[in-house]
Formats: C-alpha cells, structure tokens, sequence
C-alpha cells in the first residue's frame, strides 16, 4: 500500500502491476480501474500494442481486414486516457514474489517494480522446430501484429507464387485461405494424419476434401524434418521425415504455442503438464494471494475432463481478464471452466466443435455413441440451402451429450455449435436437447433444426443400448 498526502488528507493506493497489455491483461486492468479508479495500475507489455484482436491477423493478410487498426480494440493512449499507466517496449524479466517485485527492462536498463498485487497475463509464443532452415528471412509465424506485417512486407516485396503452412490447425488453415486469397500455390503439411486433431477422423476428412477443393495440396503423417535454402539463406522447400520435399517461395510455421510463464516459473510458481500458471478459480496463483493469472499463459479447468489442459483463445482469456480485475478490484467472481468450443472456416468449410472427441472421451474412460447426420442448412426448399455434417457424442446409457463437431457449407451452420456447446455445459442429455424449443421459419432452418436431428439419433442409440442391458 502507497500513502499519498493531498490536501491534508491520507490517501492509502493500492498499486497493480499487470505484466502483460493485451486481452487477458487489459481486461483485468480495465476492469480494476472502472471499480477503483484510486488504485494505481501500471501495464507493462513488451511489445508495441495493447488491446489487438490476434485472431484476425490471417483476415488482415488475406485483405479481409483492410488495415491493422482496423484489429486494435483499445490503444494505448486510450488506456493512458481511462487512467492506466501502460508502459510499451517493457519487458517483465524476473519476480521476487517474497520481497513482492518485479524485475523489468526497457532501453536496455533494468529495474525494480513493487506491488501490492501482481497479474500476470504474459500470453504464449509460437512452437519454434529446431530443424535447419527455420531462421530463413522468408520463414515466418504468425502471431503479432509486427510478425504479420513483416509477412505482408515480404509477400508485397517477393511476390511469391508458391507457399508451404506447416501446422493444420486453425491458423494453419486460416492462413492456407489467406494466401489462397492471394493467389499463392499452397501446401500444408502436418505430422497428424489429418487437419485439425480437434475433430474426429472422418469430420477432418471433410476438412481435407475442402483442401482439395481449393487446390490445395494437403500433406499429412508426415513431420517437417528441415527446411532447404539457398546461397543468399533464402528457404525454397520444405523436406518432411519421409524423405519428400516441398517446393516454397516462403513458408509459415503454425505448429501452436506453449505459455508464457517463463519468469514465473522460475520464480517457484506452480506450472502444469504445458507450463501454463496453475490457479484457483478465482485466478489466484495457487499459493500465492496477491499472484494472479489469465490468458494463454495458464493452464484452465475442463469441466468435463476434469483436469486442467493449455486452451490458448481469446475468449478464454477476456473472460479470465474480468474474473482477476472484479476479484483485484474487491469483488468476488470465479472462472467456472471450458469445454473446448471453438469455430473457424477454410473455403466453403464452415468448421465448429465443442466438448469431447471420441478418442478424448474413450481415453477419459466415457462409453460412448455418436450420431452424425447430413442436412440442409435451411428449408430444403429455400434457394441456397446448403449442407451440414452434424456429429454428436453422448454418453452410452445415460445419453449425457459429451461433444458435438460441426462442419458445413453455409454461413449458417457452424455457429449452431452454440445451441450444443450450452447443452453440453448444461449437463444435457440427447433427449433433452432433442425437446428444446429452437426457433424455426424456413430461410433459417429445417422444421427440425440440424442439431436435433442428430441429438435424436444419439439419444435413440443411447437408449437402445440402455434397454439391451
């Protein structure tokens, strides 16, 4: 606690170091500023930007976006204006938790900060394979506003025709439209056997047949073994651990991203099987009081796994961001979990999952049934109604509903994953998300809604298996 005199009275501030100025970090320090706008709160991000929306940068490098101020929700000076003492080109290095400092360079000098109460909201950065060729300048990832306009620099410059995405996840294939949209060749390479391990084998296959759709050339079970350059260090192809090589005038790696919490960690706090920040549901650092953490850089409870796993999205971290600012600030709020619900597109691929795999709920221990069906999007008399794979996973006998994956054509499909991400948060059966009242008229939806079709089906296989007991 700070005392400050001001005309001849006390003051007792209480001081917030928030390490870390992007969603989960400015959420939090947004949040304690609304609710104690006496408290003193100092961001401190590394970087040059506060408050952007990461997962637009493939939009912005397919032209989509128009501009990257079109992706910054708050900048800096908007922080300074509401009060924030946000400090840009300022790095976190070190914590001594019991002397209640953090160490902190900027300009190359190094200092000391104190707090009352720390949050640290430090994100994750991209897996980098230590294979030969992936320092090569045309070599590049994806996830910062400096790191995608070095790429949009280069592809301006080079104009390259061809492109290897190494990762088939969803920026991988968020960045396989992109330069798709740009006209570039593109493959995409991933060890899985098929994009996106999220979904189950034969929804991924749809996924692979839209790569092939788009003349993408899509190669998997095969691990990137090196990448190739010429004399000048310029990367021209991708090998694989089989032998096969890839042509490339530039390359992205998008092989996903592990926490943050480097400093943290050696400092002695607890860290998980990832690396992420363990903590309470309030977001406390477990162990540590004043110690709190949201975002990418923690490790977040599965309500139905019921263990803590690495989920780095944005909606997780906002929502964390808000839980640490209410406690911080002197309220009481907890983060209740996730479910893994998650959406994205490639082409005329609408994607959306939630909850279970098969094989995740096979290795939790659930015996499970899965229905997946095939429908219109809309009335199948509408013009345009597209088609949507529905899956759904229920638990056998009980038909508890355990994960559902979405994948259509159609503009209206994937968000539907909603309507089964509620009802598995809810601990719905089948039956009952087959008897809920979803709204219908025909340029929306069938007279049975898609989701339903497909809960009817689970909720009759796990009944049927129910009876044969």
């Amino acid at each position: 606690m700070h005392n400050q005199s001001g005309q001849g009275r006390i003051v007792v501030m209480t001081k917030i170091v928030v390490v870390g100025g992007d969603a989960a970090g400015a959420s939090a320090a947004s949040q304690i500023k609304r609710r104690q706008p006496d408290f003193d709160v100092v961001v401190i991000e590394r970087g040059q930007y506060t408050s952007y929306a990461a997962c637009g940068l493939p939009y912005w490098v397919s032209g989509t976006i128009p501009t990257r101020e079109s992706l910054i929700a708050r900048s800096a000076a908007k922080h300074r204006a509401n009060g924030l003492d946000v400090r840009l080109d300022s790095e976190v290095i070190g914590l001594d938790p019991q002397r209640a400092v953090v160490r902190v360079v900027a300009d190359g000098v190094e200092s000391d900060e104190s707090y009352d109460q720390l949050i640290i909201a430090t994100g994750a950065s991209p897996i980098q394979p230590a294979i030969p060729g992936a320092d090569a300048p045309n070599v590049v990832v994806i996830h910062s506003i400096p790191g995608t306009e070095y790429l949009m620099n280069r592809l301006s410059a080079d104009q390259p025709r061809s492109a290897v995405v190494v990762g088939a996840g969803y920026i991988g294939i968020e960045m396989v439209e992109a330069l798709r949209d740009r006209g570039l060749s593109v493959t995409v390479i991933d060890a899985a056997p098929g994009p996106m391990v999220s979904l189950d084998p034969d929804m991924s296959a749809l996924v692979a047949a839209e790569f092939a759709n788009l003349g993408v050339t899509g190669v998997f079970g095969q691990a990137i073994a090196g990448i190739e350059t010429d004399s000048n260090g310029v990367a021209t192809a991708v090998t694989t651990d089989s032998g096969e090589r890839f042509p490339a005038d530039i390359v992205i790696l998008a092989l996903g991203v592990r926490p943050n919490a480097g400093f943290a960690a050696a400092a002695g706090l607890p860290v998980g099987r990832s690396g992420g920040l363990l903590t309470d549901r309030r977001q406390a650092v477990v162990g540590h009081a004043n110690i709190w953490a949201a975002g990418d850089v923690v490790e977040t409870y599965h309500r139905l796994l019921r263990t803590t796993m690495h989920v780095p999205l944005g909606t997780h971290a906002n929502k964390q961001g808000r839980v640490v600012g209410v406690n911080v600030a002197g309220g009481y709020l907890t983060f209740p979990g996730i479910i893994g619900t998650a959406i994205t597109r490639v082409g005329a691929a609408h994607i959306a999952r939630t909850g279970l795999t098969e094989a995740q709920a096979a290795a939790a221990g659930f015996a499970t049934v899965s229905a997946r069906v095939a429908t219109p999007v809309l009335a199948h008399y509408m013009p345009d109604h597209g088609t949507m794979h529905t899956k759904v996973l229920a638990e056998r006998g009980t038909g508890r509903l355990l994960g559902g994956q979405i994948i259509g054509d159609h503009v209206g499909a994937a968000k539907r994953i909603d309507t089964l991400a509620t009802a598995i948060w809810s601990g719905w059966t089948a039956e009952d998300l087959t008897s809920m009242d979803l709204a219908y008229a025909p340029p929306f939806s069938p007279v049975w809604d898609p989701v339903q079709v497909a809960a009817r089906r689970a909720a009759d296989l796990a009944q049927s298996t129910n009876s044969a007991r």
